[in-house]
Order: C-alpha cells, then sequence, then structure tokens
C-alpha cells in the first residue's frame, strides 16, 4: 500500500520504520524539508518528500505533527491523494505544554480530531494519539498473543475506518472501535485509555469509565 506519513518525530518516525517494514511504501515529509530525513531514509527505504508531496497517490495519509501545527499544513495537501484515502489522525491537544489554547476546542467544546478535520477539510480516523511511541517498535504481537495490546480507533467514516484498523491490526496491534469523532474525547489525554497497555476487554472498559470533563492540566 502506499502510505504518506506527516511528521517525522516519535510516532511518524516509528510508524515509518514499521510500515516499510511490513513492505509499504512510505512517502515522509516534516515541517523542515526532505534533506533532514535522510537518514530516516536511508535506514527504512522510505522517500523523503514536502508536505505538500506527502500525501500523493495515498491510500492512507498520517497525520502525527503538533496539534498547533495543523493549520500551517500546505492548502491542498490531499488533493492528490488515492480516491477514498484514510487520514489517521494522531495528534493530542496540550495547551499548557505545547499548543496555546485553542478557544474552539475550549469554549466550543469540539473534539481535537473534530477541530483537525475542520482545518485540513477531511474526515480523520483517530489512533495512536496514547500510544507510546517506542511501543510501536517494541510492543507489536502477532494476532491471538496474550500480551498483544489493543488501541482504540474513533472515525465517523466507516470505510475509512475500517481500512486503518485493517493496518493497525497488521502492524501488531488489536483495535477497539472508538466510536465517531465526536465520541474520540473518551481517548483523548488524561482519560483512563491514554497510554493504557492493556487487551481488548480494559481498552473497552477504559473507554466506558472515560469523563468529558477536560481536567485543569489539559485546559489553558
Amino acid at each position: 500500500m502506499k502510505i504518506g506519513i506527516i511528521g517525522a518525530g516519535n510516532i511518524g518516525g516509528n510508524l515509518t520504520r514499521r510500515l516499510t517494514a511490513l513492505g509499504h511504501e512510505v512517502s515522509v515529509a516534516n515541517s523542515r524539508g526532505p534533506h533532514t530525513l535522510k537518514e530516516l531514509a536511508q535506514e527504512t527505504g522510505a522517500t523523503p518528500v514536502e508536505a505538500a508531496e506527502a500525501a500523493r497517490d495515498a491510500e492512507i495519509v498520517v497525520v502525527t505533527i503538533p496539534l498547533k501545527a495543523i493549520p500551517d499544513l500546505p492548502a491542498g495537501f490531499l488533493d492528490g491523494a488515492a480516491e477514498g484515502a484514510a487520514v489517521i489522525d494522531t495528534n493530542n491537544y496540550y495547551p499548557r505544554q505545547r499548543d496555546g489554547r485553542i478557544a474552539e476546542i475550549e469554549d466550543g467544546g469540539i473534539t481535537e480530531s473534530r477541530w483537525t478535520e475542520r482545518r485540513i477539510g477531511h474526515p480523520v480516523v483517530k489512533v495512536f494519539n496514547g500510544t507510546y511511541a517506542q511501543d510501536i517498535l517494541d510492543r507489536h504481537r502477532p494476532a491471538g498473543a496474550p500480551d498483544r495490546i489493543a488501541v482504540p480507533v474513533a472515525g465517523d467514516d466507516e470505510a475509512a475506518k475500517a481500512k486503518v484498523r485493517a493496518l493497525v491490526e497488521e502492524l501488531g496491534f488489536d483495535t477497539v472501535d472508538g466510536g465517531g469523532i465526536d465520541d474520540s474525547w473518551r481517548q483523548q489525554p488524561n482519560t483512563p485509555v491514554y497510554g493504557l497497555r492493556a487487551g481488548v476487554a480494559e481498552v473497552t472498559k477504559a473507554l466506558a469509565e472515560a469523563s468529558p470533563e477536560r481536567t485543569p492540566d489539559f485546559t489553558g
């Protein structure tokens, strides 16, 4: 599959490593330009590109950059993606640590991923936002393994969500349906499932136990 990744930090870099190891054709971009991705490209065989080119012909596009940088993505960066492309959103809102206060999220009561959708003009599927980056490399397991980790996957487009869930399973993790994007608050920071290393039953229980109230640490 052709996959575009925008963001080459901890999550983006490790997804590049795993997806290329699985045989996918990966284009990867960051904010500093392809010349800064030579080492990652040499290590993985991924193709370093400008952010505006990362989604070209891609069946899946991963957006894994700081939330505050979403509005700075090139206009129309998804225009060249394959028909029916799924867009993965791994982002979190960290108002105090990184992003500053975003009124539409806090005052408007929308989820972080709904805010992202409105900025990029495309539905997203939220996954890996609460996963430790190193676990992508170290904690993948074959299907049926007793210590296989499950992750929640939220999105409104059922076809896109199914495509993403299949990819996550291929990466070595079970998935739990986290509902639509308006339900994705259940997996935002400081919820029971955030950072949880557990199986399907425990992840399902953690999603059910989440509260929609933002804690003071995650308000601006």
